[in-house]
């Protein structure tokens, strides 16, 4: 039993594409004799043809993936592509060690750890790129206090 002139009709019928219509198979004599869109109209009322839902993209993998990462999860050296710095560039890095180290050395002033004259010193060093971090600017400072 072909169908093929049904189902053209009946997508025209439902705006859809052909593989989206679907034909109740119990009820598939009856739609072989329907040969108008009238007929065909009459079988979508009676629910013997019928357009299938479109089919989406399950998202759920990829959701599962993202809540990793953002735990800090599948980021070790094979799911790397790109340099170091092409990742966090340097200067972004140098931005946050600099302003750690110069809250740090603010902080030491305030308290009055350290006068002006060592705090504008340490700040000097500090500019120059004398320290790698906050701790190994405070080893300094004890090397300096001994």
């Amino acid at each position: 039993m072909d169908l093929r002139i049904q189902r053209r009709l009946a997508a025209e019928l439902l705006t859809c594409g052909q593989n989206r219509v679907w034909f109740d198979p119990e009820a598939l004599d009856e739609i072989s004799t329907a040969s108008t869109k009238q007929d065909l109209r009459e079988l979508i009322e009676k629910g013997l043809i019928k357009k299938k839902a479109v089919k989406g993209v399950c998202r759920a993998r990829i959701n599962q993936m993202r809540l990793k990462k953002r735990k800090g999860r599948r980021s070790g050296h094979g799911s790397r592509k790109g340099k170091k710095t092409a990742r966090m560039p340097r200067k972004r890095l140098w931005v946050i060690r600099i302003r750690a180290i110069r809250r740090r050395l603010r902080e030491l002033k305030t308290s009055g750890q350290i006068d002006t004259r060592t705090y504008r010193m340490l700040y000097r060093k500090a500019k120059g790129g004398e320290f790698r971090s906050v701790a190994h600017l405070n080893a300094f400072i004890e090397e300096i206090k001994r």
